[in-house]
């Protein structure tokens, strides 16, 4: 494939962005920069594109704005709701009726938000409303049901001060004044906070005249379907470096899922046993990383997102790479400011490789 020059910017069709975002380890800020390195798609004839690692979908997002056939995943449900919600999703909104039902009193509620979460992180009459909230979504068709519980996942990360719920500071920090000065969100109700988001969601919705996919799986699984990628994108946890992204949003993971075979641990109340993954633990990375590679190898070409702060090292990791025999390539961006989480503080990179079959 022919890669653009990085100076060049393809021009975008007129379609929305995606609401901004607030996740550990979001590309948001890098988009124009990432999508530099990949070739451009048109609707003709649409590149298929596999974000197999979305988060919080901005990529996935981004790619189906500029006219790429989209696969995404993910293996936290709380981010498919999102993907499944703005990018599968092409015409179908929240109407006035339906955001009424999803708050409206219901016996099919159950308890598990009060349970786990009242004065944690929330106050009793807000973890009710979750509870009633989670089983009124159950009546929405699932395009619906995914847009529903995307937006009101986003609300709780705004409700949350630091946006995650590895910390149990969020009710002290809503009462006190200076810091809803700086940040009104921590002390707005959630059904505020979900009002506001609505119009921005509900306005991310839009067709690419595409059919894309969307699944919730861990990517190693993924890649054992029998499907075929032009592109794919990778962005697995930076092991080391805000990697554990169960334990930042293992609140969103029980809302979405509604567990009944979990336990509960910690003083967060933290799901256990964790979903499996190899990718964000020092002992599997290597074999998850290089099993990534071997399930991709019939894809004509990677881009790789990657920190210079976690592990293996930016030398294993290129190592690594250069043993599948493609053509490698690796770019930075210097992070002038710290973003949250020890991969994105100021002066560390994000690195991006881009390796091509020969």
């Amino acid at each position: 494939m022919n890669h653009p020059q990085n100076s060049l910017f393809p021009e975008l069709p007129i379609y929305p962005r995606l609401p901004p975002v607030q996740f550990l380890g979001n590309k948001e800020g890098l988009l124009n920069w990432l999508f530099t390195f990949i070739p451009s798609s048109n609707r003709s004839q649409p590149l298929r594109f596999l974000d197999a690692f979305s988060g919080s979908g901005v990529v996935a997002f981004e790619a189906k704005r500029r006219d790429f056939l989209v696969t995404a995943n993910d293996l936290l449900q709380c981010c498919w709701h999102t993907i499944h919600g703005l990018v599968q999703n092409s015409t179908d909104i929240l109407t006035t009726e339906e955001v009424a039902l999803l708050f409206s009193d219901t016996v099919q509620a159950g308890e598990l938000m009060q349970k786990l979460f009242t004065d944690k992180f929330l106050k009793a009459s807000e973890t009710k409303l979750l509870d009633q909230f989670r089983a009124n979504a159950e009546l929405l068709p699932p395009l619906k049901r995914s847009l529903a519980l995307a937006i009101m996942n986003r609300a709780l990360t705004r409700k949350v001060i630091m946006g995650h719920f590895a910390h149990l500071q969020a009710i002290n920090y809503a009462n006190q004044p200076a810091r809803i000065k700086r940040n009104p969100s921590i002390a707005k109700p959630l059904q505020d906070l979900f009002l506001e988001l609505l119009p921005e969601f509900n306005q991310a919705v839009f067709s690419n005249h595409l059919s894309h996919l969307t699944y919730n799986h861990d990517t190693l699984e993924l890649l054992t379907l029998k499907a075929s990628y032009d592109i794919a994108y990778f962005d697995p946890p930076y092991c080391l470096s805000h990697g554990d992204y169960q334990a930042f949003y293992h609140l969103l993971e029980t809302f979405s899922r509604y567990w009944t075979d979990k336990t509960f641990i910690g003083g967060t109340n933290r799901y256990h046993p964790p979903l499996a993954t190899g990718f964000d633990k020092k002992a599997t990375v290597i074999p998850a990383l290089q099993r990534l590679f071997d399930l991709s190898r019939e894809i004509p070409l990677w881009v790789i997102s990657y920190n210079d702060r976690s592990y293996p090292s930016v030398t294993e990791f290129e190592k690594l790479l250069r043993n599948t025999s493609r053509q490698v390539t690796v770019h930075r961006f210097e992070y002038l400011n710290s973003r949250g989480g020890k991969g994105s503080v100021k002066g560390s990179s994000e690195i991006l490789w881009v390796a091509e079959r020969l």
